[in-house]
């Protein structure tokens, strides 16, 4: 598994972004799949 290494200003970001016990791997994944979604919507939005 690959992976990240995240200076310190990005991990208060995440801290700031992270619900409860939500491990980095949830938010992360949590965050791409809004990017992913966005990403689509602007796609078919010409359609």
């Amino acid at each position: 598994m690959p992976t990240v290494e995240l200076d310190e200003e990005t991990i208060e970001r995440l801290d700031a972004l992270r619900v409860e016990d939500e491990s980095y791997d949830e938010l992360v994944r949590e965050l791409i799949n809004i990017y992913e979604a966005s990403e689509y919507t602007m796609f078919h939005a010409g359609d």
